[in-house]
C-alpha cells in the first residue's frame, strides 16, 4: 500500500512539474526603458495578449498614460528602479505620454494575435471549395468532375495548397503538453501494473 502512494505522489510530482513548465503558448513580454527622459523604443509593434513592462531608469518620477488608444490606461508614477506591466488585449494603435513630462511620447501598434488569424482562413476555403464541389455534382458525377474544364481546376487547384497549409498549421499542441501526457500515460500505466500484482 506505501508503494502504491508512493507512485501516486511520483505520479502527480511529474505531472505537475509538466504542466508548470509549460510555456505559455503565444503571449510574450515587450521592455519599453525610460531612460534619459525618453521611452526607448519609441515605436513598439506587439501582438494582442503580448504584456509590455515599462522599467523606469530616470531618476526624476515618470509614468505612462494613453493619448489616444482603443483602451485607456494609466500607470502609477515610477520612481528609478521601478517597472509597471500592462497586457494588451485589443488591437490598435496605443500613443502615450509621460504627464510629468509631455515631451515623453511613444507609440505601441497592437496586431491581431496569430491565432485567430490563422483559424478564419481555412474555413473560407473549405467553404469555397465545398461550393464549386456542390456546383459541379449537379451536373455531373463525381469523376466527370475531375475531368471538369480550366476554371473549374483552377478553383481546387488553390484551395488544395490552402487545405496542406492548414493542416501542417493546425495541430499546433504545445510540445509540453505532448511530454505532460506521455509521462501522465507511463504513470497510469505503471499504477496498473503495481496495482494488479498480487501480494504487491
Amino acid at each position: 500500500m506505501k508503494r502504491l502512494a508512493g507512485l501516486v505522489l511520483t505520479a502527480a510530482f511529474l505531472i505537475l512539474q509538466a504542466l508548470c513548465l509549460a510555456p505559455p503558448v503565444d503571449a510574450a513580454t515587450q521592455q519599453v526603458m525610460m531612460q534619459d527622459y525618453a521611452y526607448g523604443p519609441a515605436a513598439l509593434t506587439v501582438r494582442a495578449g503580448d504584456t509590455v513592462t515599462w522599467m523606469q531608469h530616470d531618476q526624476a518620477p515618470h509614468d505612462v498614460v494613453t493619448t489616444s488608444a482603443p483602451v485607456a490606461f494609466r500607470s502609477p508614477q515610477l520612481s528609478a528602479g521601478q517597472s509597471w506591466s500592462y497586457t494588451f488585449t485589443k488591437p490598435g494603435t496605443y500613443s502615450y505620454y509621460c504627464s510629468v513630462h509631455p515631451d515623453m511620447r511613444a507609440t505601441v501598434t497592437v496586431l491581431a494575435a496569430e491565432t485567430p488569424t490563422k483559424q478564419p482562413s481555412p474555413t473560407p476555403s473549405k467553404q469555397t471549395t465545398a461550393r464549386p464541389t456542390a456546383s459541379s455534382a449537379p451536373s455531373s458525377s463525381s469523376p466527370p468532375t475531375s475531368s471538369s474544364a480550366a476554371p473549374v481546376s483552377e478553383t481546387p487547384a488553390p484551395a488544395a495548397p490552402v487545405t496542406q497549409e492548414a493542416a501542417a498549421t493546425g495541430p499546433s499542441l504545445d510540445p509540453m503538453l505532448l511530454v505532460a501526457g506521455v509521462v501522465t500515460a507511463v504513470a497510469v500505466l505503471c499504477l496498473l501494473l503495481v496495482g494488479s500484482r498480487p501480494g504487491g
